[in-house]
């Protein structure tokens, strides 16, 4: 299984970015979280299938109407927590 931490930045609160992210990790079959940050942006770690999460990558860069995503930060992680579902923290 893969894991991936993820950061977005631009206008990412306030527009239902985190609820975009539920859906479709949902809809991919992802597992993991999102949350809102201090400085504006959105983060999370979702694991998975690498198709799976590669196409949530490819989301995450254009994010719901409303947001304006001006970058999207992904890392692997390694021995990372294995999680049982998709939330929003």
């Amino acid at each position: 299984m893969t894991s991936v931490h993820f950061l977005v930045e631009g206008t990412v609160q306030g527009v239902g970015f985190r609820r975009f992210v539920l859906h479709h990790a949902h809809r991919l079959h992802l597992r993991g979280w999102v949350t809102n940050t201090d400085d504006g942006s959105v983060e999370g770690v979702v694991q998975g299938d690498v198709a799976a999460i590669t196409e949530l990558e490819t989301l995450l860069r254009t994010g719901p109407n409303m947001s304006r995503v001006t970058s999207v930060t992904c890392t692997d992680l390694s021995d990372e927590r294995q999680w049982t579902s998709f939330r929003i923290l």
